[in-house]
């Protein structure tokens, strides 16, 4: 249990820092941490350093992916083993929001459990059955485990991501939501043609050329175009409602991702926005609805991905490299797309285990 130097306090709570995917993160058990919310965003916060650009006090890395908290307990839900929460926490802004899942510290899910003997080691590799509370899904993730202790050693190299590590492989139980939230392959919105998906990540697709971009800038280059931040924050404020999220002024769903032809031999090119920074990858469960929207007939996709063949995944290119997902999309009961089947590969690395002291209040 977390110490409280006097109530209603934390001075010390235990933590594990972990790289999940090209994402790094805080990862706490439930129990270590206030129930109250409030309270746990403020201690988070200043876990973290938030409020301040550079962090320079907590553990932030002053970027929002590596401003990221996983809180895991075990679940009461049969169809998992634990349950995993996931906080983006603002940088420069005192913010802490549940509003959207996240796929890269999801890699580091199913050992953090492992280490925290929540779920035992099985002999050569372990799969751990998880329930993403921020939007209800499933997902399981098999990895290597040797003598009852995680393996996080291998020769999987994932873009973005210095050297090599063990796979991580997750698979996503077959969705029955459908695939897109307005009913529609295509809509307009602010005058652009989007498709407005949602496949583990509320995404609108846009085609680059559609706001007189190539999709092949750097992030930086594109985040310094006031213009287009302009225009894709008018579509993305209008986007929300039209999606179910209702108004989104102040939370970072849904996310925008700029879709260009491949150059690399894959499936389409991407540039993506975290909603103002522009990503320096790609999200994994953007990823997944980035495959599973080019996949929809009459999306924005068509005329600019490069489809590959009936259960060959799909490689999404970006600004350090790609990243494969396998993806299938049938229709549903009612007509509409549905996701019969997502997977990828993703790595994670354990980086400290210890305790982290929050700054004082």
């Amino acid at each position: 249990m977390p110490n409280e130097a006097r109530p209603g306090t934390y001075s010390e709570v235990r933590c594990m820092l972990m790289r999940g995917g090209t994402s790094k993160g805080a990862y706490f058990l439930a129990d270590d941490l206030p129930a109250d919310t409030a309270a746990r965003d403020d201690l988070l916060l200043r876990v973290m350093g938030s409020p301040d650009p550079r962090q320079i006090d907590g553990l932030g890395g002053a970027h929002p992916l590596t401003s990221k908290v996983a809180v895991v307990s075990a679940s009461d839900d049969e169809r998992a083993d634990v349950d995993y929460l996931f906080l983006q926490l603002g940088v420069a802004e005192a913010t802490v929001t549940d509003r959207q899942n996240c796929g890269n510290l999801l890699a580091g899910i199913g050992a953090f459990a492992v280490e925290r003997g929540l779920v035992p080691a099985g002999s050569g590799q372990t799969s751990v059955r998880i329930r993403m509370l921020n939007t209800g899904g499933l997902a399981t993730a098999t990895f290597p485990t040797v003598d009852g202790r995680v393996d996080y050693t291998g020769s999987t190299e994932i873009s973005g991501v210095p050297g090599a590590a063990a796979a991580v492989v997750i698979g996503f139980e077959q969705g029955t939501a459908a695939l897109l939230p307005t009913g529609r392959a295509r809509d307009t919105i602010a005058g652009t043609p989007v498709t407005c998906v949602d496949n583990g990540m509320p995404t609108v697709l846009i085609a680059a050329s559609a706001l007189h971009v190539s999709g092949y800038e750097e992030p930086a280059e594109l985040e310094a175009d006031k213009d287009l931040a302009a225009r894709l924050n008018e579509i993305r404020l209008a986007a929300g409602p039209l999606m179910g999220l209702g108004e989104v002024h102040d939370t970072t769903v849904p996310k925008l991702t700029l879709l260009a032809p491949p150059v690399h031999g894959g499936t389409v090119m991407t540039r993506t926005f975290i909603p103002v920074r522009c990503h320096t990858a790609i999200g994994v469960l953007g990823a997944a609805s980035v495959a599973a929207g080019v996949r929809i007939p009459g999306s924005v996709g068509e005329g600019v991905a490069d489809l590959p063949a009936e259960g060959e995944p799909l490689r999404i290119e970006h600004p350090t490299g790609f990243l494969d997902v396998e993806s299938a999309v049938a229709l549903g009961t009612s007509g509409v797309p549905v996701a019969r089947h997502t997977a990828l590969v993703r790595t994670a690395r354990k980086i400290f285990d210890g305790t982290v002291f929050p700054r004082p209040t």
